[in-house]
């Protein structure tokens, strides 16, 4: 990454950074994880939005800088009214450990839970991710066990307390 992460900002994703994103899922497996069943793999670039519409309404981000290279991608959408729910969250390989990802999860939670109005932030995460579940947790997200299962855990976080906007 070239600049600070503090000058990264979050805009809608254009047809090239969907040929950037394409080029992070590097399998199926990884393919599967990340965006779910409905994505074939492997996929053409220019078709990626299509795969990843979100039924019902939502919206898709990429953090970058400016109009550059994207270094991360999430969605939002709300799946019960109280909450927002924060999905297919990547950073870019070459990105990762420096605090793209937290940037990424607090500028998208703080954007969605202020568009939609709502103080819940949502997530699911593989349990074996144990960057992101790390990362989960020092933002203040909590694992509901009644949602999570043995594969992932369902974490939800105040949006106003945990989330200050970044």
């Amino acid at each position: 990454m070239s600049a600070a992460p503090d000058s990264l900002e979050l805009r809608a994703p254009t047809s090239a950074d969907y040929g950037a994103l394409a080029a992070w899922i590097p399998s199926a497996q990884a393919c599967l994880r990340w965006a779910g069943p409905r994505v074939p793999f492997p996929f053409a670039a220019p078709d990626l939005h299509v795969h990843l519409a979100i039924p019902g309404g939502g919206e898709s981000h990429v953090l970058a800088h400016g109009d550059g290279a994207p270094v991360g991608f999430s969605q939002h959408w709300q799946a019960v009214p109280e909450a927002v729910h924060l999905g297919r969250i990547i950073v870019a390989p070459g990105s990762r450990g420096g605090g793209v990802g937290r940037l990424l999860v607090l500028k998208t939670a703080a954007l969605a839970s202020r568009r939609l109005g709502v103080g819940t932030v949502t997530l699911r995460v593989y349990r074996d991710n144990t960057t992101a579940l790390g990362l989960y947790r020092s933002l203040g997200f909590v694992e509901d066990p009644s949602l999570s299962d043995a594969e992932t855990a369902f974490m939800r976080a105040d949006a106003a307390r945990a989330l200050a906007p970044a």
